[in-house]
């Protein structure tokens, strides 16, 4: 019930409950609603498994489970990473041979066969994690090179759904009928269920933008000697990193260019948008500081970073420490003595 409840929610509803000022991303939700479901309905099949048990009925829904419960979330993983579309047809590719052995299985009604099943998917699922480590790098690499405000956009934390169902797998492969681990894959499944909720209703939909702006590098005039001064103009001067989210993309609409020049001249200087632009928040920061400071004004670290351009606080904290070599609670008390 909970899990049906929990993807009709996904479905249906079309504001977050969790943070309401977040719009999802709607390839994660029916992602996530696929899962629910699938995962519903092997507890309906687990169900009419308890009023009829025999081994082969055991075999066919572990096998069902697989080729429903394993695809489905690692859609939902990859749906998450919204730089570009990554397939789901190879893990479905990858799960044929734990198939076979499972028809294997219920043909000969073998229950020594489901062993090397169960190995085998674990095996797949954490060569899964090792390539999702490697595709959440690039993918951070790929938010800090277009979006000022990380805010709502990171999803290093999905591992920890990656990792309460790894461990609900592996309970799930080798629990008897003991009640008490029964118990706990239950409540294994609740926290699934509370986890993908909130990592679905936390997380900011991205704009579509750079497939079709990486295709104008061909047709958009080369000006890469005019970026530096149009950003002093625009940018700097102008005081347009104050705007909060400001993406690469809108900014190189401004200076009248396009992203892939911009994201090229950015690496040439060795930096990433995101430290561009909460480098000039910084100094900008620093800036009303000594002007309160001169005028002596009482005023808050959490106002001034808010009147830089930074939506949270916690983004702003960190970003100073990095850029000013300390925090600002030492760095204000040094200036004020």
């Amino acid at each position: 019930m909970l899990d049906a409840v929990a993807a009709l929610y996904l479905l249906l509803r079309r504001g977050n409950a969790i943070a309401p000022e977040v719009t999802s991303p709607l390839r994660l939700r029916r992602w996530a609603s696929a899962f629910l479901v699938a995962s519903a309905v092997s507890h309906i099949l687990w169900l009419l498994y308890a009023c009829h048990p025999s081994s082969k009925a055991y075999f066919s829904i572990c096998s069902i489970d697989i080729l429903i419960l394993i695809p489905s979330m690692a859609g939902t993983m990859l749906a998450m990473l919204q730089d570009r579309r990554r397939k789901v047809w190879p893990i479905i590719v990858a799960l044929l041979p734990a198939v076979i052995l499972s028809a294997i299985c219920i043909i000969r009604d073998n229950e020594a066969l489901f062993t090397p099943v169960s190995i085998y998917i674990i095996s797949l699922y954490t060569a899964f994690i090792v390539y999702l480590l490697f595709a959440v790098r690039l993918y951070g690499r790929w938010l800090r090179d277009n979006y000022s405000d990380l805010e709502h956009k990171e999803i290093w934390q999905s591992f920890l759904i990656l990792a309460v169902f790894l461990l609900f797998f592996i309970g799930y492969s080798s629990t008897s009928e003991n009640p008490v681990p029964l118990y706990l894959l239950q409540l294994g499944n609740i926290l699934i269920v509370g986890l993908l909720l909130w990592r679905v209703e936390t997380l900011q939909q991205l704009g579509e933008t750079t497939l079709a702006e990486e295709g104008q590098k061909n047709s958009a005039p080369a000006i890469p000697s005019s970026i530096g001064p149009l950003l002093k103009t625009h940018c700097e001067d102008a005081q347009l990193y104050l705007q909060h989210d400001l993406t690469v993309s809108h900014l190189a609409q401004i200076i009248g260019t396009n992203r892939y020049y911009l994201s090229q001249y950015f690496a040439q200087q060795g930096i990433t948008y995101n430290a561009y632009i909460n480098g000039l928040r910084i100094r900008h920061f620093v800036r009303l500081y000594h002007e309160a400071v001169d005028n002596h004004r009482i005023v808050t670290a959490q106002q001034l970073a808010h009147e830089s351009g930074f939506h949270s606080y916690s983004t702003f904290s960190a970003t100073f420490k990095q850029n000013m070599g300390t925090t600002v609670t030492a760095w204000m008390r040094s200036v004020s003595d």
